[in-house]
């Protein structure tokens, strides 16, 4: 028994983990895409992908014990989940392009996963073997589909799903509800897309994204921001500062930072504004992934 394949095997339970919770109503469309986009915008933007494939991170259980890791943007960690969950997704709005939508991961899924019924013993299986069970619900050159997104390095996150899904990645300045959820569930300040970092109710920096404005400014975790262009840290006090700063006669944004016992002034000189990411429909293309959340009766 091997790990290699853990993103069939966990990317499919995250890819029906959040297909089946929007097709029961317990979340609804609108709030499984922004779930999606910000699984695309994470990965999207990590520089990770660059040198480390994504089925090499089926090892990082082992490798780090799954204990806490800085710089994850660069490092990756268990990224066959939530990519995985974006091939699939890749691999299931292909089959409905090419079939007419008359088939689809379903149907993967039935012949993949509904064998011998009623059997206890486990079944182990093989990278040909999820190759050839694709292969008959659509013939296609999924050995190379398959390899190209998971044993190569590569710039981004595989997005071709979301466009043959009808939808693109688009960021604007103003956060998606579940976005907003999730800060206040986990008490951060999600700035990740615009200062290139998180930090959480106190200031302290919990993340930085990897040659992000906040990470070539020389900021990273053990530090946190203390005042915004001279004001005590809070939530509302950095967003308006970088909302501020994209204007014509905006300043650049001043933090004061505190590492230890000292205490130093750095300025980020970003203009970019707010960005949150989310997706938006692309005009004259077939929805597949709301096809894909609806409901099957």
């Amino acid at each position: 028994m091997r790990g290699s394949l853990l993103w069939v095997y966990e990317g499919q339970t995250q890819y029906w983990g959040y297909v089946l919770t929007a097709r029961s109503g317990m979340f609804t469309k609108e709030q499984t895409r922004e779930a999606i986009a910000l699984m695309a915008a994470i990965y999207d933007n990590f520089k990770g992908t660059e040198w480390r494939p994504t089925v090499d991170t089926t090892n990082d259980p082992v490798i780090s014990s799954r204990a806490p890791k800085n710089w994850l943007s660069m490092q990756r960690s268990e990224d066959y989940y939530n990519v995985g969950l974006l091939i699939w997704l890749d691999a299931d709005t292909l089959i409905r392009e090419k079939t007419g939508n008359k088939k689809s991961l379903d149907d993967f899924a039935g012949k993949f996963f509904g064998i011998k019924d009623g059997s206890w013993v486990p079944e182990t299986y093989e990278f040909k073997d999820v190759v050839d069970t694709l292969n008959s619900v659509y013939a296609y050159d999924w050995d190379t589909f398959l390899k190209d997104r998971l044993y190569k390095p590569m710039t981004g996150a595989p997005l071709d799903g979301l466009e043959r899904g009808g939808y693109k990645l688009v960021y604007t300045a103003t956060p998606t509800d579940w976005i907003k959820a999730r800060e206040k569930v986990q008490k951060n300040t999600d700035l990740t897309y615009s200062l290139g970092f998180t930090l959480n109710t106190a200031g302290d920096i919990t993340a930085t994204l990897w040659d992000g404005p906040a990470f070539k400014a020389g900021l990273g975790q053990g530090m946190s921001v203390v005042a915004v262009n001279g004001v005590a840290y809070e939530a509302d006090v950095i967003k308006s500062a970088v909302t501020d700063a994209a204007k014509a006669d905006g300043n650049p944004v001043e933090l004061l930072i505190k590492k230890g016992k000292k205490y130093r002034t750095v300025t980020i000189d970003y203009k970019g504004g707010l960005r949150y990411p989310r997706l938006e429909r692309i005009a004259g293309k077939p929805a597949y992934l709301d096809d894909i959340l609806t409901e099957k009766k």
